[in-house]
């Protein structure tokens, strides 16, 4: 039996390096840091609680315009939205669309002037938590739509001309996607394959397109393309608005997942797309750019659709453990479920104060979040994944039956099965988790790299290694005697803290931990040094201590904020005390496994097992897959396939 060949490169796929690689993505990066992070300055063994405390807060007009939009959502939530249904047909109705766009729920974020709503990012979130919950494929559509479509990047980007010209659109009637990721390129755009050739005042598109949320129905697309450099043309990846219904627009398929089935996700290709240079965002080979600037703020709403699938499991585990009796008792009430209903409860509730500590540091601007977002989005994916699982076992058989056929026999409909399904995507949307780890860990050794990063880079030559060895020398020398001590170690530090329940030590805890953590960090480097990039091991755990440093600050903050305006103080105080101690477990388990791992053994055994010398162990059993390659041909030409762009009016 031998080892499958390789598939031979597309002669139209870039031949890039990992070293190019590399470069693509750290120039796309914004490298300055120009506001305060307070994720940042934990990550550094630095707790600025002045940052985050007190928790800021909407303005009185911002909360009221929310608050008004969120009780007509709500009702349009219970009357309107079939989840069930939607779930069956695969698709969301034409009609549910249609009265979305009347709500104005697609111009939740796009500024009132061009007949948006204009809401906040608190209560945009908020909203897509509230809808997100009556259908998860719902919530993705209109995150889609606004958090990575056409509005954001547009916010940010645009020329007044093209925010006149397509914001109102996207207020009111329009659709919009976003159009990245290719067959043969995910995490790794350098190797974008997608051209866009200049001719006259135009740009020509060539290429296609996969996994694109939302366009099945799009009307308008932002396109990721790489404009080749010539004479007059800088060139590099760059973003385009496009209409969808151009021609030599084909959506060529409308894929199928294991959860999301109402999403109009499909493959797009794109065969000479005249689309005028008015269109394109910013400047040539800012694409990039765009897109991580972008996802900033957008990655907050994938957290926040997790914020709403946490307040339903916690329902749900309520009512039924409640009703549910085994040896005399609810099921509530024997430990070893009592433990996953505490878990999902804790956890709910700091996920719900990460997201909306994220979101008004966003609203307000004061400091940079794009760690926070980013942290908050790896943390809600997979602690709401970790909730609905503890859900379908608290459920039991019933957990793992689908809810149309818990209907057929008589008993409540809950989608426990679904929304364990629906939620698997969110540790692969905007960032996979490990993708997540290595963007954190980027940012968070920031300050390091600055200052030592040619002295760890083995192209730079000597001098540049010399001058890099005294900036070095000067940085730890004012930063390293500061991670020996700090108000962690004082027992009266955050004192306001302690009202009933003490949360003060939990942010004590903190303290000394972020300088434990900063410690961790600089030691690796000094051990590894260059090599530090490939310990992706160690770096995972190292941003996964600190989300949890992050959740827990969060948390006690948000507990004194509910305390301080007679917002269910007390019960916020013992959740909040629930959390810190259920996260410090975790804490602990991944500083152990900084250092005590399997990491070498594990690249031995995968190099082992691609050579083929473990090919023994996979006989015994049959391969139900298809035939076909392994990544579809996406060499650029003419459709062959039916259209199946279906704009909804």
């Amino acid at each position: 039996m031998s080892a499958t060949p390789e598939t031979p490169p597309s002669p139209s796929r870039p031949t890039v390096t990992e070293r190019e690689a590399r470069q693509v993505a750290e120039a796309a990066r914004e490298q300055d840091w120009r506001k305060p992070s307070f994720a940042k300055e934990l990550f550094l063994g630095r707790f600025r609680l002045d940052l985050i405390h007190p928790h800021p807060l909407p303005a009185d007009e911002h909360a009221q315009r929310g608050e008004e939009f969120l009780a007509k959502l709500r009702d349009f939530c219970e009357t309107k939205i079939d989840g069930a249904l939607i779930e069956r047909e695969a698709r969301i109705p034409d009609e549910v669309v249609t009265g979305l766009k009347e709500l104005g729920a697609f111009g939740m974020k796009i500024d009132t002037k061009y007949g948006g709503l204009g809401l906040t990012q608190v209560y945009y979130n908020k909203a897509l938590a509230l809808v997100g919950s009556a259908s998860p494929a719902i919530g993705a559509l209109l995150s889609a739509h606004q958090s990575i479509g056409v509005p954001q990047p547009l916010k940010l980007f645009g020329t007044q001309e093209q925010k006149e010209t397509f914001l109102p659109r996207c207020a009111r009637t329009d659709i919009s996607a976003f159009l990245l990721t290719e067959p043969d390129v995910g995490s790794d755009p350098a190797r974008l394959a997608t051209t866009a050739v200049p001719e006259g005042d135009d740009y020509v598109l060539d290429g296609v397109k996969l996994w694109t949320t939302n366009g099945v129905v799009a009307d308008l697309l932002v396109v990721m393309a790489r404009v080749p450099k010539s004479e007059g043309h800088r060139g590099g990846i760059t973003a385009f608005v496009v209409e969808a219904a151009s021609e030599g627009i084909t959506v060529e398929n409308r894929n199928a997942f294991m959860g999301l089935r109402g999403l109009e996700n499909g493959v797009t290709r794109f065969h000479r797309v005249r689309v005028p240079a008015s269109h394109r965002i910013g400047e040539e080979g800012q694409g990039l750019k765009i897109a991580l600037t972008t996802l900033n703020t957008g990655r907050l709403s994938l957290p926040a659709m997790c914020v709403g699938a946490g307040k339903w499991c916690l329902k749900i585990a309520r009512e039924w453990s409640a009703a549910r009796e085994q040896w005399g008792k609810p099921v509530a009430l024997h430990e070893a479920v009592g433990s996953k209903i505490a878990f999902i409860a804790a956890t709910t509730f700091a996920l719900e104060a990460v997201v909306d500590l994220s979101s008004q540091m966003a609203d307000e601007d004061r400091n940079d979040i794009r760690i926070e977002a980013a942290l908050a989005k790896l943390y809600g994916s997979e602690m709401a994944w970790l909730m609905a699982d503890e859900l379908v076992q608290i459920r039991g058989g019933r957990g793992f039956e689908t809810a149309d056929s818990l209907r057929a026999r008589g008993e409540r409909a809950v989608p426990a099965e679904q929304m364990l399904r629906d939620l698997r995507i969110n540790r692969i949307f905007e960032g996979s988790t490990e993708i997540m780890h290595l963007l954190i860990a980027r940012e968070a050794v920031d300050a390091h790299l600055s200052v030592a990063g040619d002295l760890i880079d083995p192209e730079k030559s000597l001098p540049d290694k010399a001058r890099a060895g005294a900036n070095a020398g000067v940085f730890y020398a004012k930063w390293l005697p500061r991670l020996v001590a700090g108000p962690g170690q004082l027992p009266g530090s955050y004192g306001g803290f302690k009202h009933g329940v003490d949360l003060s030590g939990h942010l004590r805890y903190v303290e000394r931990t972020s300088r434990k953590l900063a410690r961790s960090t600089f030691y690796a480097m000094s051990r590894w040094q260059g090599r530090m990039e490939t310990k992706q091991g160690f770096l995972g755990r190292i941003v996964d201590i600190g989300a949890e440093l992050f959740a827990m600050s969060a948390a006690c903050v948000r507990a004194e904020l509910l305390r301080g305006r007679g917002e269910n103080g007390r019960e916020a105080y013992q959740l909040a005390d629930a959390f810190c101690r259920q996260a410090r477990i975790r804490v602990e388990e991944l500083f152990d496994r900084l250092w005590t791992n399997t990491d070498d053994i594990d690249r031995k055994v995968v190099k082992g097992v691609l050579s083929g010398t473990y090919m023994w162990l996979e006989h015994g059993v049959v391969d139900p897959s298809g035939d076909g390659p392994w990544i579809a041909d996406a060499a650029p030409g003419p459709s062959t396939r039916d259209n199946a762009h279906r704009p909804i009016r």
